[in-house]
């Protein structure tokens, strides 16, 4: 065993360091645009080759889709991340507001917080009156732990609309793909099924690794819901067409 003399001349360990995921939004937008992007484009492909159609105009169409789609999507990641940033702030400037107008109120909400975590009444008074002594820190409490409110990044709304387009983009290319080939229709149809099964299952992988959870039931999970959703749309086509 180690004297005294030895511990105090050992170096100190290294500082402890924990590795969270922090980008749980980005990669939201990123399922969301990849998802949608693998399926309704091969939907639209696999209908349109069900109809006997050229591999010319099944290209045509997908582009076509791929293009009003991403545009689509784009759009709607920009106005729910917008909607989101004005909700916060309309709460943002209501927390302000009472705290102001009622602190008495606001005390016993932060108290309130403190309990449902387990602490008394006795134990959580300093941390309220500390609190009251802070009104931007009692006012982000309040957001947070009442609430359930997070400040939105500066910029998300159209980080969020490029993201989903983007991934809408690259994920409808995919199924198109064979479709850019001298394939007859019928075979580059077979071919659009494999790859788009393919990279459901490297998407899911892909999304478990950056998202903590166990790649391959990630990967199997992402296939089966993609591919049901992509069986469903073709069958809708096929009945259309």
């Amino acid at each position: 065993m180690p004297s005294a003399a030895q511990l105090s001349a050992m170096p100190p360990p290294p500082a402890h360091q924990e590795h969270h995921f922090t980008g749980s939004a980005r990669v939201r937008d990123l399922v969301i645009g990849m998802s949608d992007g693998l399926t309704v484009p091969f939907a639209l492909a696999a209908g349109l080759s069900g109809a006997a159609l050229s591999g010319r105009i099944v290209v045509t169409a997908g582009l076509a889709e791929i293009a009003a789609g991403s545009i689509a999507m784009g759009l709607g990641g920009y106005l729910a991340a917008r909607s989101d940033a004005e909700h916060y702030a309309s709460e943002l400037a209501r927390e302000e507001r009472e705290i102001v107008e009622r602190p008495g109120d606001e005390r016993a909400e932060v108290a309130e917080v403190f309990q449902a975590y387990g602490l008394t009444a006795g134990e959580a008074a300093p941390l309220v009156d500390a609190l009251a002594q802070r009104p931007q820190a009692w006012r982000d409490f309040m957001m947070r732990f009442e609430l359930g409110l997070e400040a939105p990044q500066p910029g998300r709304a159209l980080t969020s609309a490029a993201t989903i387009a983007a991934a809408y983009v690259a994920g409808g290319l995919i199924p198109l793909a064979p479709y850019f080939t001298s394939l007859p229709v019928p075979a580059a149809l077979a071919a659009s099924i494999a790859v788009t099964g393919a990279a459901l299952l490297v998407f899911g992988y892909i999304k478990g690794v950056f998202t903590g959870a166990p790649p391959v039931r990630s990967a199997l999970q992402t296939a089966i819901i993609g591919g049901v959703a992509a069986a469903a749309a073709f069958l809708i086509a096929r009945a259309i067409s």
